[in-house]
């Protein structure tokens, strides 16, 4: 039976007073939804003095692909102004924060490192610092868990928009335990309030519970995806296909010059605990290798207790860098020498030949650790 679990937006009784204060800055999208699917905007619109609405990446609604620019508009529903922060600037100007009293975050987020809600989110902690707005944060479950942490802890000389904070790839936090982890590592002076969950436990995975899946971004469609999501979202710095623009993003990976079984069986033999990769063939609508038929695998997760997906991730990266040399390349590398692989990974070392997959996974391994360790003291559940 299913665990029975509250998120935040599920306890107006924890929050009415600090939203009842006066205007409300609200920072979600489609995923901030209570447990009869009523979206946060209307929930807030409703019952209190919804002001402003911050639109971040793929918007308020969900409406929008990953990357394209959100513009300034105003929310049909409700005709609450919308201030993009996915556009010109990503970060909360002053004369935004004028627009409210209180801020309010609401948003799923997937339980990997690069996703840019989590960086909305600590610049939005900047601002309310700075203009001493209150912030309240509706928790909600991590989709992946709370336990298990994987990949590489971010080097500094690599943060980015999808890399800030020195967060494992993995980092089996809730969004409000995020919140907390921030406000310490920047020394924050924030009034900073977790409305928490009520029947979550550290073990549970998302579908260990009720609590409902709404995909987080057009391209993470399931929670199989999600688990995939953090070996697999590197392959968006290389000229691999990850899947976008196929009903199977960052489970399907491949390319034109790729031969399905070779590289299937090539990976079997790794024996790489809890996934299997299996030989398949799919046609891009858009994104990396659009309307070509490529050739791959897909990823299966078939014990996600066993499993390290980022692991899995970067040895598939590596085999197929090493059977096809001539044809593999990082892509993006800008003006200071660094790649989009670079930021999501968390280390240029890589890249530059300086570590195997072996080596970085195994020397990041006393780091995960120390993480796990520095953050015990901000986890507000078992």
């Amino acid at each position: 039976m299913k665990a029975h679990v509250l998120c935040g937006l599920d306890r107006p009784e924890l929050y009415h007073s600090s939203l009842n204060a006066g205007r409300v800055g609200l920072m979600t999208n489609q995923t901030g939804i209570d447990r009869l699917y009523r979206p946060a905007i209307d929930i807030i619109h409703k019952n209190y003095r919804l002001n402003a609405l911050l639109a971040v990446e793929h918007g308020v609604r969900g409406d929008i692909q990953a990357g394209e620019h959100i513009s300034a508009s105003v929310d049909k529903k409700t005709g609450v102004p919308v201030y993009s922060l996915y556009g010109d600037t990503r970060l909360p100007s002053d004369d935004l924060m004028k627009e409210m009293d209180v801020a309010v975050y609401d948003m799923q987020d997937v339980g990997a490192r690069f996703y840019t809600y989590l960086y909305s989110l600590s610049y939005l902690m900047e601002a309310c610092a700075r203009n001493n707005i209150p912030l309240v944060v509706m928790d909600r479950l991590n989709p992946l868990g709370g336990l298990k942490v994987e990949g590489t802890i971010l080097e500094p000389d690599v943060h980015s928009f999808v890399g800030e904070h020195p967060l494992p790839t993995r980092y089996a936090l809730t969004v409000g335990e995020y919140a907390l982890f921030v406000r310490k590592l920047l020394k924050l002076d924030i009034d900073l309030t977790i409305i928490p969950l009520d029947g979550w436990r550290r073990s549970m995975y998302l579908d260990d519970t009720d609590t409902p899946w709404v995909a987080p971004s057009p391209n993470c469609g399931t929670l199989h995806a999600a688990q995939c999501f953090p070996g697999t979202c590197i392959f968006e710095g290389t000229n691999v296909s990850e899947g976008r623009g196929t009903t199977m993003p960052f489970e399907y990976i491949g390319a034109p010059w790729v031969e399905a079984d070779k590289l299937a069986d090539t990976m079997r033999k790794r024996a790489l605990p809890g996934v299997f990769f299996r030989p398949c063939s799919f046609v891009p609508t858009f994104s990396k290798h659009k309307e070509e038929l490529c050739h791959g695998v897909q990823m299966h997760i078939v014990d996600r207790e066993k499993a390290d997906t980022f692991a899995a991730g970067l040895y598939l990266l590596e085999t197929i860098r090493d059977l096809y040399p001539e044809d593999f390349a990082f892509i993006g590398i800008d003006e200071n020498g660094l790649s989009h692989f670079d930021r999501l990974l968390g280390t240029k070392r890589y890249r530059q030949g300086l570590v195997d997959a072996k080596t970085l996974i195994e020397e990041q391994q006393p780091l995960l650790e120390e993480f796990e360790h520095t953050t015990h003291g901000i986890r507000l559940y078992q």
